[in-house]
């Protein structure tokens, strides 16, 4: 998931090598197939109804819903079901009994037996599964119950009730109309888009890449972006000079109302942008669609230990998100830099913001970027996301990575960089099916790439709290940060966002003019200025300037409301990353290979 599309944006993981044994009583040497059909005749109210074949097993199969997908936070799918019930294959009705909240019990299954159950779907979004009358787009985890003894069975889906004109997008196997997967992680890792979306598709490096719109054609310029694409993909595959897949599927919503995020699959990823976003600057989509496509290597396959067996039913604890999420970051700008989609001056201005944000965050003195990873579960209660409360995994590991990439490139002499780390641990772990034990294992990586003691930046700045001398790492490439006192506006009032929700005001200062103009605690933001407060809200509110008018229209128990007032002045500081003084011609061309992302021996 990517951190410009949302706030902190969330990131889950959801694992492609899982492997559970099957354990039905009497089964064969290969596992029966687990099948859905997955009928959308529902589709004006969001409603799907759900078939799930359940193979001869045991007498009494348990079935469950995961409680999380796509993100992390605890969701509880089952909230949406409206019933459940099962039958023998003769038609008998078979006695069905909860055994928990996403957990179900169908007695006299042993020669099989059909689940249904009615489940609604209208969760928009990257993160959702949702029916509507123009389209449907699953995360199919969020729809299809599992069993917790076959996970590993070869699953099928198919849909029924299809509405007239609608095509299929997805990176599942198809054959006659039915979808297939080796198991339920691999199924469930494959989102499903239906409509009638545009589409494109390019070959790049002896890959195929499709591509899929789903959005008003007069916001976006397809074959624009299938050519940047073109570019994303050609960058990241030569930097990583690997490409595990033969065909790799983007999936865009451009709503035109709230919306944004990305979320990565093995070969896939989706991916919702505001349609004015997409219309006044491509960077956004740019940047998101960087991300998202490199996660395909980190986080689903260069992947965390701890994050391994995925379990549907509870928290999955990590400390390596700054590296999943945040270094995932890093190489995103990497990624623009090299398809010239970004140039010097942007990327150092986005530095010089990145910094920003962490050190107008008190709690980056006491939050660390690990527990800032192992914390991300609180991600859904606003509280959590106050400045004085945490950092971001994101913000502080996409730092991290620069500073890492620096680090290693000043004591190797130029001769190894961020690159062959993560190539390292492609290799050692990626293609070996094995997983990295979290921090440690990016220590060990980035240690054996470089040749170099790299203990101390971990115990400093990944599990401590230390400050990060910014000018040292930056020294070697002709920059320093310099910091300068801004006026900014003052809008009185402070506020959080989720992926699944408008913003919520947390606090209205006493006395400020929000709360004269009758802005109270626990109002939903709507619209800033006539814009939808969507997941770019804190940028929205970083561009307000003082003493200019901001319109606010918000919501309170059900009710829309609309005020303005004029804005306030408050003093900080912010950071900017600008050359040194004197620039010598060894650090002009250090920086160059940095900024290309490839590592460069001192006085070549």
């Amino acid at each position: 998931m990517n951190k410009v599309m949302g706030t902190c944006c969330a990131l889950v993981l959801l694992g492609w090598m899982c492997v559970h044994p099957t354990t039905l009583v009497g089964q064969a040497s290969e596992p029966l197939p687990i099948r859905y059909t997955v009928a959308l005749a529902g589709y004006q109210d969001h409603f799907v109804r759900v078939q799930m074949q359940l193979p001869g097993g045991n007498s009494t199969r348990r079935v469950q819903l995961p409680v999380w997908n796509a993100l992390y936070q605890i969701r509880d799918f089952s909230q949406y079901i409206t019933w459940v019930r099962a039958k023998a294959k003769s038609g008998t009705a078979l006695a069905v009994r909860q055994v928990d909240k996403s957990t179900w019990e169908v007695d006299g299954a042993r020669d099989g037996a059909v689940l249904e159950y009615e489940i609604l779907a209208n969760l928009p979004g990257p993160y959702g599964a949702q029916l509507s009358a123009s389209h449907a787009f699953f995360n199919l985890a969020e729809v299809l119950m599992y069993l917790p003894d076959a996970r590993s069975a070869p699953t099928q889906v198919q849909f029924a009730d299809v509405p007239a004109g609608w095509k299929f997008a997805t990176a599942l196997a198809e054959a006659g109309g039915v979808f297939q997967a080796e198991n339920y992680d691999r199924m469930v890792d494959s989102p499903v888009e239906a409509g009638t979306f545009q589409e494109a598709d390019f070959d790049e490096g002896g890959g195929h890449y499709r591509v899929i719109v789903d959005a008003d054609p007069s916001d976006y310029d397809l074959q624009k972006i299938a050519g940047n694409l073109q570019r994303i993909v050609a960058a990241a595959t030569s930097w990583m000079e690997d490409r595990p897949f033969q065909t790799y599927l983007f999936l865009y919503h451009f709503p035109r109302g709230p919306g944004g995020g990305g979320m990565e699959h093995a070969y896939c990823t989706a991916i919702d942008v505001t349609a004015q976003s997409v219309r006044e600057n491509a960077a956004v989509l740019n940047g998101v669609t960087a991300h998202e496509f490199f996660h395909l290597w980190n986080v689903k396959r260069i992947r965390p230990q701890s994050l391994e067996p995925i379990d549907y039913t509870k928290e999955n604890y990590t400390r390596a998100l700054w590296f999943s999420e945040g270094v995932t970051s890093t190489v995103e700008d990497v990624i623009l830099l090299r398809a010239g989609l970004l140039d010097e001056a942007g990327y150092l201005r986005k530095l010089g913001e990145q910094i920003t944000e962490l050190e107008q965050r008190p709690a980056h003195r006491t939050q660390s970027a690990e527990q800032s990873s192992l914390d991300a579960w609180l991600e859904k209660y606003p509280y959590y996301r106050e400045a004085g409360r945490s950092i971001s995994y994101y913000n502080k590991g996409d730092l991290l990575g620069v500073m890492l990439d620096l680090g290693i490139r000043d004591q190797s002499q130029g001769k190894a960089s961020l690159r062959n780390v993560l190539q390292w641990m492609n290799e050692n772990y990626a293609k070996q099916g094995k997983f990295f034990p979290d921090s440690a294992g990016v220590e060990t990586a980035a240690e054996t790439a470089s040749h170099e003691e790299l203990s101390p930046f971990f115990a400093k700045y990944v599990a401590g709290l230390d400050e990060i001398p910014w000018d040292e790492f930056f020294k070697t490439v002709g920059l320093r940060v310099v910091r300068r006192r801004v006026v900014l506006a003052d809008t009185g009032f402070v506020a959080a966002h989720n992926f699944d929700a408008p913003p919520t005001v947390l606090r209205v200062r006493t006395g400020s003019e929000a709360e004269q103009a009758g802005l109270r605690a626990g109002d939903e933001l709507l619209a800033l200025n006539g814009r939808p407060a969507a997941s770019d809200f804190e940028k929205q509110m970083n561009q307000l300037r003082p003493a200019e008018a901001l319109k606010l229209r918000f919501r309170r128990h059900g009710t829309e409301h609309e005020i303005q007032w004029k804005l306030g002045s408050r003093e900080e500081f912010e950071f900017d990353v600008k050359d040194v003084d004197n620039v010598t011609t060894q650090q002009k061309a250090l920086r160059a290979a940095w900024l290309r992302g490839e590592a460069q021996v001192t006085g070549d």
